[in-house]
This record gives C-alpha cells, sequence and structure tokens, in this order.
C-alpha cells in the first residue's frame, strides 16, 4: 500500500506507536493491509485495498463462540487457538511465502485482539515488521462514521440533476473523462438507483462497506474544485446515502440535464439492455410496481414487453412512473433544481454526450 489515503493524516513523529502496533493516522503507511476476521466478516466491511487472510473461517468462528457460551472461555481459547495457528500456517507456506525481508503489513481484527495479535506475533517473529491495528475493524469503523460526519461539509457539490434516463452517470463519466471531478455513488453503490435499476452481474455491497467506499473517495478531491453528483435519493437501491453527504449535496447547486423522451427511450435500452433479453425478469420487477400502477395497466406493460413493443413500453414507464416520481423527488430534496440551468442533450450517442460533457468541463476550468 504505497501512497498515503488522504484521509489518514499520518503523524507518527509526533505521536510515535508502539512497538508492533499501529493506529487509524498510520493506516495506509504499510506495504499491505491484511484483514484476519472471518469471511463474512470481511465481506461485511473491510478497510480500502484489504487482503482477506482468515485465521478462522465462518464455521470455525461459530465453534469456537458456541463453546465460549456454553462450555468456557478456556475450551473455547484452546480450540481456537489450534486453529489459529493451522490457519496461520497455511498462509505462512502459501500467501506469505515469497514476502521479501522489509515486508511491512498491518494486521487488524475485529477489535485488535487475538486473532490479529497472534497473527502480528508471528510475522514479527519471523522478522517482518508487522504491526497490528490498535482498536482493530471497531476503530476503523468508528473512524469511517466520524468523517463521514466531518468531511462533506469541506466539499464544493454541484448536483447533476435530470429526469430518469436522460444519461446523468454517462454525463458524469464523460465529465470524469474531461479531467473534472466526480463522485459516482451509483457506481460505488452498484445500482441505477431506480426500481429496475439492479446490476444483472453485480451485487451491491453491504450498507458498512458501500460506507467505507465512500469515505476512501472523499479525501482524494480537491476541496478548492467543484464535484460533481448525481441528484440521489435517500436509498440507492438496498443502501442508504450517508446522512451528512446528502445534506450537503441538497444545498449545492444543481445543474439540470434534460432530452426528449426519444433521446430518453434510447438511452434506457442501451442501459437495461439485460431486460430486452430477459422478458420475465422485467416482469418480476414490474410487479413491484402494482400498488402504485394497478394491476391492469403492469399487465399492460408487460404484454407491450412480450410483444417486443420496447420504444412503446420505455415511454409509458417514464411518463407514468419515472417522471411524476422525479417530479416528487425533486420537490423534496432539490428544489434548487427548478430554477437551476438546464443543459439539452439532443442525441444518445456517446460523442454527443462527451461533448456537452466537455463544453461544461471547459467553462469550469
Amino acid at each position: 500500500m504505497s501512497g498515503k489515503h488522504p484521509g489518514a493524516h499520518s503523524d507518527t513523529a509526533m505521536h510515535p506507536r508502539k512497538e508492533g502496533k499501529a493506529g487509524m493516522a498510520e493506516l495506509f503507511d504499510f506495504d499491505e493491509i491484511i484483514d484476519v476476521r472471518s469471511p463474512g466478516e470481511f465481506a461485511d466491511d473491510h478497510a480500502p485495498g484489504a487482503i482477506s487472510l482468515p485465521v478462522l473461517n465462518d464455521a470455525e468462528r461459530a465453534r469456537v463462540g458456541t463453546l465460549h457460551k456454553q462450555s468456557s472461555a478456556f475450551e473455547a481459547k484452546k480450540v481456537g487457538a489450534a486453529l489459529v495457528s493451522r490457519n496461520i500456517a497455511h498462509h505462512l507456506e502459501t500467501y506469505f511465502h515469497d514476502k521479501p525481508r522489509d515486508y511491512r503489513p498491518l494486521i487488524y481484527c475485529w477489535r485488535g485482539g487475538s486473532r490479529s495479535g497472534a497473527m502480528t506475533t508471528v510475522l514479527r517473529a519471523i522478522g517482518w515488521q508487522a504491526a497490528q491495528l490498535d482498536g482493530g475493524h471497531k476503530a476503523y469503523r468508528r473512524h469511517v462514521i466520524d468523517e463521514l460526519a466531518r468531511l462533506p461539509e469541506q466539499l464544493d457539490f454541484r448536483v447533476i440533476s435530470g429526469p430518469t434516463g436522460v444519461g446523468k452517470s454517462l454525463f458524469l463519466r464523460a465529465l470524469q473523462s474531461c479531467g473534472v471531478q466526480v463522485l459516482d455513488l451509483e457506481d460505488i453503490a452498484a445500482h441505477m438507483g431506480s426500481v429496475l435499476g439492479a446490476y444483472p452481474a453485480r451485487p451491491q455491497p453491504a450498507q458498512k462497506l458501500f460506507e467505507s467506499r465512500v469515505w476512501s473517495a472523499l479525501p482524494n478531491f480537491d476541496a478548492g474544485k467543484p464535484i460533481f453528483v448525481e441528484s440521489e435519493s435517500r436509498k440507492i437501491g438496498n443502501l442508504h446515502t450517508p446522512e451528512e453527504l446528502l445534506k450537503r449535496m441538497r444545498a449545492s447547486p444543481c445543474i439540470n440535464l434534460n432530452a426528449a423522451i426519444p433521446v430518453r427511450v434510447e438511452l434506457l435500452k442501451q442501459e437495461y439492455a439485460h431486460f430486452l433479453a430477459d422478458t420475465g425478469l422485467l416482469g418480476q420487477k414490474l410487479d413491484c410496481l402494482v400498488a402504485i400502477q394497478g394491476k391492469e395497466r403492469i399487465e399492460s406493460w408487460k404484454a407491450l414487453a412480450a410483444a417486443g413493443r420496447w420504444d412503446e413500453l420505455v415511454a409509458e414507464l417514464l411518463m407514468h412512473h419515472y417522471d411524476p416520481a422525479y417530479t416528487r423527488s425533486l420537490e423534496r430534496n432539490f428544489i434548487g433544481a427548478f430554477a437551476a440551468t438546464t443543459l439539452e442533450l439532443p442525441a444518445a450517442d456517446p460523442a454527443t454526450i462527451r461533448k456537452l460533457a466537455s463544453a461544461l468541463a471547459d467553462s469550469i476550468a
């Protein structure tokens, strides 16, 4: 992990660490960050760039925990120590076998206890300058929460607003390719934000991991330059946008992106191409709207899909579902968008989107 994360604020000269220990300020000062918790814990959340080398797998962790509750701490520690020792040995024979003499990993478990302590002790006994993260993942998680409350207020956001299908995500990516700062929350959340917005082969991260990834992105921005972000709702799929970030976005200036219905239909057909190949999956998603649109309209939309009348179906969805929902959301959350500058997207091709993004990028340079 060469190259410091801007949010780490390392200051080891003023606050020297204990031998074999490191604090949150030193999180990104090591060659690697190693998470020795179970795979399930790792999937729920982990430090940016961390690799998973569990010293107890999920079943072993459950077994030790059950022993602790039903027998005694002593019995649990005996069994746990044997399991941890075998797993560390496996990692030494595989992952660590070719690490150089000057290798410096940072190790953490849940709260900086026995699991990371065991791994750190063994690696240091070999001669590597391993360190254990003080407080473990618990301290890391507390730091992320604190920083997500602090950082957004220091940043200058510009919100790209506009109705569904107008190409906001594509426009943001085009802006980014022009050298403009962009926070793409939908990419981080692995979801396009609407009822049909789940990616077919990319599941959403857990909420804590989503927050870790947002936190990791924020310190990399230049606070003296604008950061463009989409006008997200409180939820992106199943994930909640961090509260202070959402507040800051809603108080920020907006730029509207607009396009005629045929352009939006074309963009949505590109974005949701997987539904064109799987009308059954589309039908399942449309069923989620029965309470809002009524069974008769949903069945008519399914019939359009079955007949391959995609332009008609997408236009119906825009006019009867997405546009009214978007207007209501805008009135609640981004009232400034109604008086904001509007950029018109005349066509759905990448070159046109890039040209519009380039013009905006030039205007803020």
